[in-house]
């Protein structure tokens, strides 16, 4: 069933039966994780969620906790972050990439995992708020949230959040959501932009940052 919340004369698509994805994990804290198209203020709004309720935020530090807990180079792992890996080659340059059996592995599938052990230690001690990362894939029966806009809104936000000219934005934001896109899809064997697995999905063009973050908030709360 899918429910239409009106909303301002607006309305955001709640999926009510989303199918269960392979693979995740069912754990009792109550949290919202949020993927995000690029330039559509994803994580903005999970940090003001996360500070409207008083709860944790995890975004990059996910990174570096996954950093400090293995003893890794920040920049190494921020190289790879929301990045599948590469087809044919890629560098090994730390001993954990290197399993039992000798055999090498990219540093994109080490930090996976290294955050999704992260995700399930959270999701079993605190109340947060996570974006990307394919948590909610992992977090199965966490509120899930797809955030998203038109092309040229977000293309504007690039220009005017980077500094950058109109021709540069486009392709960096075409660049990131074909990464986001490859990056979830080959770490979960789903659609990124099949709406069906999130429980909300909402236009972030049409509201303001507080008018999500309060929708949100009744979500979380119901």
């Amino acid at each position: 069933m899918i429910l239409l919340w009106i909303f301002s004369n607006y309305y955001v698509i709640i999926f009510t039966n989303k199918s269960p994805s392979k693979g995740g994990i069912y754990m009792s804290k109550r949290i919202i994780t949020i993927n995000r198209m690029y330039g559509s203020g994803g994580r903005a709004i999970g940090k003001a969620l996360a500070e409207e309720l008083g709860i944790g935020f995890y975004d990059r530090e996910l990174i570096e906790i996954a950093a400090k807990k293995k003893n890794i180079p920040l920049g190494d792992l921020a190289d790879v972050d929301e990045k599948r890996p590469g087809v044919w080659s890629f560098p090994v340059n730390h001993e954990i990439q290197i399993n039992p059996e000798y055999l090498t592995i990219p540093m994109n599938d080490v930090l996976f995992e290294l955050q999704r052990d992260i995700i399930l230690s959270l999701s079993d001690k605190e109340d947060c708020v996570i974006v990307g990362r394919c948590a909610n894939h992992i977090l199965l029966d966490r509120t899930s949230v797809f955030i998203y806009a038109p092309f040229e809104t977000r293309v504007k936000t690039i220009m005017e959040r980077l500094d950058r000219e109109e021709k540069s934005a486009r392709k960096l934001v075409k660049r990131m959501d074909k990464e986001r896109k490859a990056y979830y899809e080959f770490f979960t064997d789903e659609n990124w932009l099949d709406m069906g697995q999130y429980d909300l999905c909402i236009d972030s063009s049409r509201f303001t940052t507080e008018e999500i973050v309060k929708i949100l908030k009744e979500a979380y709360e119901r």
